[in-house]
């Protein structure tokens, strides 16, 4: 365990294992001919929402602060077990209009603006790049505490042991990784079960890892929950941390931006809706998931508790007390598992979330310049097919050397968890349009796009620069304001004074949601911003706008079939034309004219490779 290549060739062979599963699930998939729907992966592919802030940082969290880790998982629990009808309704919107991102989302409801998918797009990208370094600290860390084994402390050639930078490594590997789950399929609609098999493995792996760690901690350093209560009892920094009320702002603050992330998260919903196959696996979920969240909690306060008793120095940081008590325990199997535990937490993660960004990426910023743009002539390319996929590959590298470079820039200034919050946050700009688009018919394109950016530079002001301040590169700046204006202090904005997290929550939501209902007050919605209102807040499947279009017979099927060739390849639309011929009791005939139910199949195949926006 000294060695770490020891600790590379297990951490690579767990990757390898998980890529045999996923290419399980895509032959299966094959074989049988579609994918099935099976409830507990589906719940257990929820549970990507678990990352290694819950592994490690949760622990950390509270050992530092108590019960504040909980509200983590209250606003999901309580969404998934209450508001799941929502979120029905969501996949149900989804499916009909085949959206494959949030991105997509957002952008057909209000009149399928490119600009504010676009919008929505760079905001995902930026907001997720922290929660990916997150990932990337999580693992680097932990590789050099277990390196250190038998001591406790991380090791000083821990960089070194694999040839380089171990962060730098990690953002390259995962980024291989998510480009073979996840970069494959030109469809973005068409469901990844084999890497959806994967991640529900990663969540059971990670379940059980941190079970067993939590039970070696309470009963085999500790002689059981009843010794640490004691413990704490006797021990005055622990029964004030746990015996003293909570911060009513900041646990509201935190629920709320919980429940929001897993509507808006890129990666929950791509899980979560995309992923989906039938209402019967989401009324399930509705039960499963939240039990899960529990499970994976239960020993979130004992370890805590061990943590703090075993290391009182301070010298071992809070956030690796689930690899650093097996390693004091001198028990090397269980700390590995640890690592495993806490690698499947973080890959899960960086995987799902760079294929659901690279998605957004490639349909919403880079297809409609190349759809649009004639300089470069992509746009006449027979096949586009090969271009989208290598277009999403470069985002998900560059997505994960982007958030490698964060992480180099804020260093330890930040906990696992306040790193984490910061990308809740920016997710939490989508909720007013997402949420506010179900209910309100008279929002606009306008209101959204207003809001959206409005929330997105408060956010940028209030939490995302004071973060790169701790870190050391913009001295003064909390101190004085820019430029000196005290009123302008980010974590003070005109005098306002909450804890940092609860002050740029609640600033850059009331700028969103201001933006939002004044903008869409002041404006007249367009044509297609009224029927694709009416669409999702009428109705969960909508009208068919295609009736309302002038319709001409020269058409052919033959001549669909070739422009979803473009995109999706030959055979794949070959083979989705004479399913869909099939299923309505017909061959497939190319010079037979074409209906308006071929044109919106049609429209939904395209949409799937180059966003409903398109």
């Amino acid at each position: 365990m000294t060695r770490g290549w020891t600790v590379l060739a297990f951490s690579l062979g767990y990757l390898g294992l998980l890529f045999a599963i996923a290419y399980y699930g895509d032959r299966r998939v094959k074989a049988r001919g579609r994918p099935a729907a099976k409830p507990v992966i589906y719940a257990l592919s929820l549970a990507v929402y678990c990352t290694s802030w819950t592994f490690y940082g949760s622990v950390g969290l509270a050992a530092r602060t108590g019960y504040d880790f909980l509200t983590i998982y209250i606003g999901p629990a309580l969404m998934l077990a209450l508001g799941w009808p929502l979120l029905r309704r969501i996949v149900r919107i989804s499916k009909s209009h085949n959206i494959t991102t949030i991105a997509d989302f957002i952008a057909a409801r209000y009149g399928k603006s490119q600009r504010l998918a676009a919008a929505v797009a760079l905001i995902a990208v930026v907001g997720t790049l922290p929660y990916i370094a997150l990932q990337l600290k999580a693992v680097s860390t932990s590789f050099a505490i277990l390196l250190g084994y038998p001591a406790v402390a991380p090791a000083a050639d821990a960089g070194q042991a694999i040839g380089g930078d171990t962060a730098l490594i990690v953002s390259l590997v995962l980024a291989l990784f998510a480009i073979l789950f996840g970069a494959r399929h030109i469809d973005a609609t068409e469901r990844n079960e084999g890497m959806i098999l994967a991640i529900a493995f990663e969540s059971l792996v990670k379940l059980l890892a941190f079970l067993a760690v939590g039970a070696f901690v309470t009963w085999g350093l500790f002689d059981g929950l009843g010794d640490l209560s004691a413990r704490v009892a006797a021990t005055p920094a622990l029964r004030s941390l746990f015996g003293d009320g909570v911060d009513g702002p900041r646990w509201v603050t935190m629920s709320l931006l919980a429940l929001f992330a897993i509507l808006c998260l890129p990666r929950q919903f791509h899980v979560a809706v995309v992923e989906n196959a039938s209402e019967t696996d989401l009324r399930k979920a509705a039960w499963l998931f939240p039990l899960y969240l529990v499970a994976i909690n239960v020993f979130v306060i004992p370890i805590a508790v061990a943590g703090r008793l075993t290391f009182p120095d301070g010298a071992v940081d809070a956030d690796m007390f689930v690899l650093a008590l097996p390693i004091a325990g001198q028990q090397q199997g269980l700390a590995l598992a640890a690592f495993i535990g806490g690698l499947s937490a973080a890959t899960g993660m960086a995987i799902v979330a760079s294929v659901a960004v690279s998605n957004m990426v490639s349909n919403n910023l880079i297809m409609p310049m190349v759809l649009h743009g004639r300089r470069l002539g992509l746009a006449e390319r027979a096949d586009m097919g090969g271009l989208i996929l290598n277009i999403r590959r470069f985002a998900i590298l560059g997505l994960m050397l982007l958030a490698y470079c964060y992480y180099r820039l804020i260093g330890d200034s930040a906990a696992l968890a306040s790193i984490g919050l910061l990308s809740f946050a920016a997710a939490a700009q989508f909720a007013p349009a997402l949420i506010g688009g179900l209910v309100w018919r008279r929002a606009t394109q306008a209101g959204a796009l207003t809001g959206v950016v409005a929330g997105f530079l408060v956010w940028g002001y209030t939490l995302l620069l004071p973060s790169l301040a701790r870190a050391g590169w913009l001295p003064d700046f909390l101190d004085t304001g820019p430029l000196g204006i005290g009123v302008l202090r980010p974590e003070q904005l005109f005098g306002l004074r909450f804890d940092p997290l609860t002050h740029g929550v609640l600033w850059s939501l009331l700028a969103n949601i201001v933006g939002y209902v004044v903008a869409s007050l002041l404006s007249t919605p367009t044509l297609i911003e009224r029927i694709q209102a009416r669409a999702f807040v009428d109705s969960e499947a909508g009208p068919d706008p295609l009736r309302m279009r002038p319709w001409h017979d020269a058409v052919r099927l033959g001549d669909l079939a070739a422009l979803v060739a473009r995109y999706l390849g030959g055979d794949r639309a070959e083979r989705a034309m004479a399913e869909w011929a099939a299923e309505r009791g017909a061959h497939f005939d190319p010079q037979a004219p074409a209906d308006v139910h071929a044109v919106r199949h049609t429209e939904r195949l395209l949409a799937s490779a180059i966003g409903a926006p398109s």
